[in-house]
């Protein structure tokens, strides 16, 4: 901000609890499509409201573009909104269905768990409705999720199962309908998307659809990528936490060198996933160690592959000594009774990795406490080497046992701190080219 307070662009009256936003999206035009309405090409905010209303907010001016209810006599409590295709189709989500205790007391049976309505984007118009129902799915269905076409559905046990979500609307869709289409739909008369009919649940699976995967994973725990398409679980006890297997999604076997573990003791995990920039690559990231792993193909064996190592990020710790043993200025040998945590606050510890896109950079955020103030800093790496271009020290002290996001896009970098009774403050920091330096 170039004046001394940030000039607020608009300000949303206070509303009533019944109108609280309980999800949103942020929407950007797509380039290069030609659009029904000049509002479709300025960015706008997807929200969803306690009262299950869907509305399009203008992000500049807070104006409600579109506004659609969701929920007519088959549920009532939409929360959650997702991408199934980002940008492209949306997904809205209905909390857990469970019975009050009276009615299952009374035996109520209560087959419905989840209600999915999905949308295409810009211009925004309904696909369809579908029930998750016990009766198809199980009993221990605990929750569900839509990405890229595939359908989730999570079971208490850590079960994972996949099915084709496109497939699912084409076998199963009744009826389609449009947004403001006049309907007459199980004797129902109203307007699809209008108060207080909202929308029909259009899409009724009668029969379990094929499946096209599934795998036992601790808490659920469940990624796909790489290339040729590989997978990450934890195997499903306790004991493997922290123990990361990478197979194939094909034929499910593990990978040469397919089980990774840092064996790091510390008080917070190790956390792993497939590399944002579709390279296939992974990134395993520890208190003191990143990894940035890569498949390839076993020599001689070309239908088999292979976990390397592409590079690794280590963190500054080359004054920290750890012995288990130390000998006094007298003599007398002190042995220590436990060994430092690998988080441990006063050791630089990394906290957070992102990738930036556009500029094609790996940043680490790593922390060391001091005493009572802790030391950040901001480092910029080469996406494809893991070379370290730049080092930024961050001004304010970070607090570990605060919450803290960095968020890095293009030139700006802005640090939001959450402290104890919601009190958030917000640093920002904008790269500049020195002028001075030839290099």
């Amino acid at each position: 901000s170039i004046a001394q307070a940030p000039r607020i662009l608009y300000q949303k009256s206070k509303c009533s609890k019944s109108e609280k936003i309980e999800d949103a999206l942020l929407l950007e035009c797509p380039l290069g499509e030609m659009l029904p309405s000049p509002s479709d090409y300025k960015s706008s905010l997807i929200v969803l409201t306690v009262q299950n209303w869907l509305l399009r907010l203008s992000a500049d001016s807070g104006e409600v573009l579109e506004k659609v209810y969701l929920a007519g006599s088959c549920c009532k409590s939409f929360r959650y909104l997702s991408w199934d295709t980002p940008q492209e189709v949306m997904v809205v989500k209905t909390i857990q269905h469970k019975l009050p205790a009276a009615a299952r007391q009374a035996g109520i049976q209560q087959s419905t768990l989840f209600y999915l309505a999905v949308f295409q984007v810009l211009p925004l118009s309904f696909i369809g409705m579908l029930e998750i129902n016990k009766k198809i799915f199980g009993n221990s269905v605990t929750d569900v999720a839509v990405s890229n076409g595939i359908l989730i559905v999570m079971y208490s046990m850590g079960l994972v199962r996949l099915y084709n979500f496109k497939a699912i609307l084409e076998q199963f869709m009744e009826q389609p309908f449009d947004l403001g289409q006049e309907f007459n739909w199980n004797g129902q008369v109203g307007v699809v998307g209008k108060y207080p009919f909202g929308l029909p649940c259009n899409i009724k699976i009668t029969d379990t659809p094929p499946l096209l995967f599934e795998a036992s994973s601790l808490e659920n725990a469940f990624q796909i990528g790489g290339y040729p398409w590989h997978y990450i679980i934890t195997p499903n006890k306790k004991k493997h936490k922290g123990v990361f297997h990478i197979c194939s999604l094909k034929d499910n076997t593990l990978a040469k060198n397919g089980i990774q573990d840092m064996k790091c003791c510390s008080l917070e995990p190790d956390w792993i996933y497939f590399h944002p920039d579709m390279s296939g690559r992974i990134i395993h990231v520890g208190p003191n160690l990143i990894k940035v792993l890569k498949l390839k193909e076993v020599k001689n064996h070309t239908d088999q592959m292979e976990i390397a190592e592409d590079f690794t990020i280590v963190a500054n710790r080359e004054n920290c000594v750890n012995n288990t043993v130390t000998v006094t200025a007298s003599g007398r040998v002190v042995k220590k009774r436990f060994n430092l945590l690998d988080d441990d606050p006063e050791q630089e510890t990394f906290k957070i990795v992102d990738y930036e896109d556009e500029l094609d950079l790996l940043s680490t955020v790593a922390v060391t406490q001091i005493g009572a103030d802790g030391r950040a800093h901001l480092d910029f790496h080469c996406n494809e080497h893991g070379i370290l271009l730049k080092s930024i020290p961050l001004r304010e002290p970070w607090d570990v046992t605060y919450s803290h996001e960095v968020y890095f896009d293009k030139d700006l970098v802005l640090h939001i701190e959450q402290k104890p009774n919601r009190r958030f403050s917000c640093y920002v920091y904008q790269m500049v080219c020195d002028t001075a330096k030839d290099d």
